[in-house]
């Protein structure tokens, strides 16, 4: 039989649970504006029944008040964590592809390429042909190139700032996270200690979700929460729990209490990838010397966007397979000669065979030979023919000396794959930058062939219009024939000789043309007749009186009579000049018909070809003076045409008169002739067309999928807090409730109370 005082202790536990309930509910009330906080719920449970050997068995005794839990639900929190991972990924890209629409806009608030081209390849040629002769219409037009070239310039120097800009935040964002998991683990030590005594640590639960909700903005994170047990009694588990947080597709950052901090370790100007990548990029690290995987496709968050933005290339990094390796004896930069190491890797990517879109780092780097990896200093680019006169393409590597490469390169490594970076499939810098460079070089080297062809104001043969800035001093490149990669890219071995033939043979016919030219010329009289002279001032003096009825003969002074004379002798000069220059080109004209002469030139031309090109191979070094050296950033005038625009070609031949543009006409079609240079399949104008479709589909991609994760992410948390959140009507019920609960205990108290006091002071007396 129970105790007489069985039901006051029933009501009293009813008293704690209620009021517990209460307190509850006012810190639920409390925290409504708490952000991350958890709305909590007081677990209770009716207590064990006692046996009372009564016919009705057991007796309640009341209610236990079991725990303080928040109201939680993880699916929720992996849901949203995944969103707001893809969230931070495109919002950085969003942000970043912005940038880039507008420093590749041309509109009526922006002066871009489409612009600056037309006024140096319409309206500057127009003005050339008006008056081909003109210094001053020369000078325009090479000062409109001036501004291609500078608006190239520009435009890389702006690119730089927002790689250097994407490279800045990510060390701020590998900071962050090395913030944020310090804080999380020290919740977790905190939390496991509370929680061994029992209890729950909400708050401290609530603030490290809300941490690993502002990580999961970062970078792709897994959470795991293992109970830990008792080592004696594996079925008791200790309250304790192992929390493991793994990042960037399973990279662990935390376990527990302990964390692994990363690093930022800028690389050395020996180890760029891309000849574009400005100095000081960061590789990161964790604190024990591990390389953290900044390019596994499951790094998400706005660690990835900005890596992509960073470093993408669209997929385009160097990969080969090695076909042999060897030795080379270099002079270092310490002056000592010393044998090299080398690698030879064939490639078969298009981007790799043509040097024009090739970005590979000309100031060294590191290159992995079958999962090992090797610092090396330049690199040969050789193209060589098969059996069958097809081009075959491979780059020689020299190696680094031993204080880079402790260990030698070895045989094994023939066949391996070979590769530098990582092709990244995303059009971020790396990806821009060389398209642009791509187009420079090969508009530039179009164009200086035409010049090349033809003749300048001093009838001599032209130059070069476009160059490159040296990075080490004020010289500029030359880019000599014997470097000329593009004359051996996609062709098969006759083709190069046949081409190489083509291009001798008009050399040497124009050389021929004018010697036959010049021998006729020079043996011309080109004194001018005196009669003829004084005849046509003669008839300048009469012109002059007919135009002035009020003039006699007696009226014409002597300065003007000698006026008269020195136009009159300019004009017979002029016209004896023309009539030699006449003479001598149907003398030349006549000369090169001769079947002998043809048939030299053509020998001569044969003889030049086999010289410049063996038909085995051609090779040249990163260290040459190639347009591969030309870039976007130092992309130029030749200095020489800016302080004397008549050193610009602007005819065919150098037997035509100053005033003759023909040349000038070829250059023109070179803005709308897909034959005379193209660039992805479109016309030299059209480089801003093909640019900014990628901007615009990349921007227009980064911000729908920003907006779409952006939505995604505001519903599940909105689902998140219908569950987890504090609603403050629903906490005015509970308040009444508990109260109503509250109260009737207290009524049980006090009836209790009474009863207690009719039995005790009033019973049997």
């Amino acid at each position: 039989m129970p105790s007489q005082f069985f039901g006051l202790n029933i009501a009293y536990k009813g008293l704690l649970a209620s009021n517990a309930a209460l307190n509850t509910t006012s810190n639920n009330i409390a925290n409504v504006q708490t952000t991350g906080y958890s709305r909590q719920q007081v677990v209770q449970q009716a207590s064990d029944a006692l046996r009372v050997f009564q016919t009705y068995g057991c007796a309640g005794a009341g209610v236990d008040t079991l725990a303080i839990e928040r109201v939680r639900n993880e699916f929720y929190d992996h849901k949203f964590w995944e969103a707001n991972t893809n969230y931070g990924q495109f919002s950085m890209k969003s942000y970043y592809m912005a940038q880039l629409e507008n420093y590749f806009a041309d509109d009526q608030f922006t002066t871009g390429f489409k612009t600056i081209f037309d006024r140096f390849m319409v309206q500057g040629l127009q003005e050339i042909l008006k008056n081909a002769g003109s210094t001053t219409a020369k000078a325009q037009f090479v000062g409109y190139g001036d501004n291609l070239t500078d608006y190239f310039n520009e435009l890389a120097t702006n690119l730089e700032k927002v790689q250097k800009d994407a490279n800045d935040e990510i060390k701020m964002r590998v900071d962050q996270i090395n913030s944020l998991a310090q804080e999380i683990a020290t919740l977790n030590k905190q939390i496991n200690v509370i929680e061994l005594t029992g209890s729950k640590a909400n708050e401290l639960r609530d603030r490290r979700t809300l941490l690993l909700d502002q990580l999961s903005e970062i970078v792709d994170i897994e959470t795991q929460e293992i109970p830990i047990v008792d080592n004696n009694n594996p079925d008791r588990e200790t309250g304790a729990h192992r929390f493991l947080v793994k990042i960037g597709g399973g990279q662990l950052l935390l376990d527990t209490g302990e964390y692994n901090e990363l690093e930022c370790v800028a690389r050395k100007s020996y180890e760029k990838v891309n000849q574009t990548d400005i100095d000081g990029l960061y590789d990161v690290y964790w604190k024990n010397g591990d390389r953290f995987n900044l390019y596994n496709p499951r790094l998400g968050g706005a660690l990835q966007g900005l890596v992509e933005m960073r470093d993408g290339n669209n997929g385009e990094n160097f990969t080969g397979t090695v076909t042999g390796t060897g030795s080379k004896t270099v002079t270092d930069p310490d002056g000592v000669t010393r044998n090299h190491d080398t690698v030879t890797i064939q490639v078969g990517k298009n981007y790799l065979q043509d040097l024009n879109k090739c970005n590979l780092s000309d100031s060294g780097g590191i290159i992995n030979i079958g999962n090992q990896e090797f610092y090396y200093d330049s690199w040969s680019y050789t193209c060589t023919y098969d059996d069958n006169g097809e081009p075959v393409y491979s780059y020689t590597f020299v190696l680094s000396n031993s204080e880079l490469n402790p260990r030698h390169i070895t045989n094994d490594r023939v066949g391996k794959v070979a590769s530098i970076g990582t092709g990244i499939a995303y059009q971020g810098i790396p990806y821009y930058m060389s398209q642009m460079n791509e187009w420079v070089r090969t508009f530039a080297q179009k164009f200086n062939d035409l010049l090349n062809s033809g003749y300048d104001g001093y009838n001599k043969r032209g130059c070069n219009m476009f160059t490159g800035n040296r990075a080490a001093n004020s010289e500029q490149y030359d880019f000599p024939d014997e470097f000329r990669y593009d004359w051996y890219y996609g062709k098969t071995r006759d083709e190069v000789l046949q081409n190489l033939k083509d291009t001798f043979y008009d050399q040497i016919y124009a050389d021929k043309y004018m010697e036959f030219w010049n021998e006729s010329y020079n043996n011309a009289d080109l004194t001018p007749d005196q009669d003829e002279i004084d005849s046509l001032a003669q008839e300048l003096e009469e012109k002059y009186l007919e135009a002035n009825p009020d003039k006699t003969p007696g009226d014409v002074t002597q300065e003007q009579r000698d006026e008269f004379a020195r136009q009159a002798r300019e004009q017979v000069t002029n016209d004896t000049i023309n009539a030699a220059r006449k003479a001598a080109g149907e003398y030349a004209e006549e000369q090169m018909k001769d079947p002998d002469v043809l048939a030299q030139v053509e020998q001569d031309a044969l003889d030049a070809a086999e010289a410049s090109f063996d038909g085995t191979s051609f090779t040249m070094s990163s260290t040459d003076d190639s347009y591969y050296r030309l870039t976007a950033k130092n992309f130029a005038i030749l200095s020489a045409l800016i302080q004397d625009a008549d050193l610009l070609a602007t005819r065919k031949n150098a037997s035509d008169g100053v005033d003759q543009y023909d040349l000038l006409t070829a250059l023109g079609k070179m803005a709308t002739d897909k034959s005379m240079m193209s660039f992805r399949g479109c016309n030299a104008g059209e480089f801003l067309q093909c640019i900014l479709s990628d901007v615009a589909l990349n921007a227009s991609n980064a911000n729908t999928f920003c907006e779409n994760y952006r939505n995604i992410t505001t519903t599940i948390d909105n689902q998140r807090e219908s569950i987890s959140g504090v609603d403050e009507d629903e906490e005015a019920v509970n308040l009444v409730k508990y109260q109503n609960g509250y109260n009737l205990a207290a009524k049980m108290v006090q009836t209790l109370t009474e009863i207690y006091d009719r039995l005790i002071l009033q019973t049997g007396v």
